[in-house]
């Protein structure tokens, strides 16, 4: 028999935040984005409720190495050594040796990082299963299809149960808690490209998934539906953060402008409660870092040597 289970992480003790998949067939167990390491005692709670282990776990799926989804990853196999670690090519190297990650982590979230993300470990290469997309993974009867599918990341890809019809897509599809009203984009630096993540959507469609399973958080229903919603907003952010870079003194007051008026839409669909929920959740401020990054590389691709007053200077 197969099943799914959805383990909460409680980040930083708030429910449906950050959801791991766990996949059991035929006494084989595998998660799907597992967390970051401050989450890593409610993840053992959490097998512990189901009768299992960390070393009772095969594999561990990574559908990218963003500290919210991969960071307690390295714990994971120096408590279960035999573990597997999937993960996109681009991520691999970042997964033997963190320190690039971490660093990167610091400048988003400075003194925060120990606390929302605790500590992340090295992967052994030998533990490394490396993916470029195409591949078929099989755990017992579970079946997963594996495809590049970058945007929000140049390492992301998406698992594919084509039996059960349910497309694990991270960070691709947004962030949707319980399938609610409100699709979020998170766009953080410093990797974000609109171009690569349309072509994502299509990928992810080309599958026909009954459901989409997003690490923020659970499933989400139609997704033609879902992706035709996200992909509209995600477009609309970035004309919205390119307007406020034009129109603002600086990228401080861009910035500021772009965040109050992403909050007022989240207000005027969700209640105050889940607008702080979705914020936290991904931080309108570095979506703006990320598009704003986004739209100054591509400003530069196509006029390598023009300069111009509208351009962010973000360093990332």
């Amino acid at each position: 028999m197969n099943t799914i289970h959805i383990l909460d992480a409680m980040w930083v003790g708030r429910p449906h935040t950050i959801a791991t998949a766990l996949l059991s067939s035929q006494g084989h167990h595998a998660v799907i984005d597992p967390g970051p390491g401050s989450t890593l005692e409610t993840l053992r709670l959490q097998l512990q409720q189901l009768g299992l282990a960390v070393k009772d776990l095969d594999a561990i799926l990574l559908t990218h190495i963003h500290l919210d989804h991969a960071g307690v990853t390295g714990a994971l196999v120096r408590e279960n050594p035999g573990l597997a670690v999937y993960v996109h090519s681009r991520g691999g190297r970042h997964m033997q040796d963190p320190a690039k990650l971490i660093e990167s982590a610091k400048r988003l979230w400075g003194a925060e990082l120990p606390r929302l993300f605790g500590e992340t470990l090295p992967v052994p290469a030998e533990n490394l299963r490396i993916l470029e997309g195409g591949e078929t993974l099989q755990f017992g009867n579970h079946k997963l299809a594996v495809e590049y599918t970058p945007g929000h990341a140049s390492h992301h890809v998406s698992f594919f149960d084509e039996q059960e019809g349910i497309a694990f897509v991270g960070d691709t599809a947004g962030v949707r808690i319980q399938n609610g009203s409100f699709i979020l984009p998170a766009t953080p630096p410093p990797d974000i490209n609109l171009e690569l993540w349309d072509n994502s959507f299509a990928a992810i469609l080309a599958h026909r998934p009954k459901r989409l399973f997003l690490t923020h958080f659970g499933y989400s229903e139609n997704p033609p539906a879902h992706l035709a919603d996200f992909r509209e907003r995600l477009h609309r952010w970035a004309e919205t953060v390119a307007h406020t870079l034009r129109h603002s003194s600086n990228e401080i007051a861009a910035s500021q402008e772009f965040v109050s008026i992403a909050r007022a839409e989240l207000a005027g669909a969700l209640p105050e409660s889940e607008v702080d929920h979705y914020n936290m959740t991904a931080g309108l401020d570095l979506s703006f870092l990320g598009l704003a990054r986004y739209l100054r590389k591509r400003a530069d691709a196509a006029s390598p040597s023009a300069t111009s007053h509208t351009k962010p200077n973000v360093k990332t």
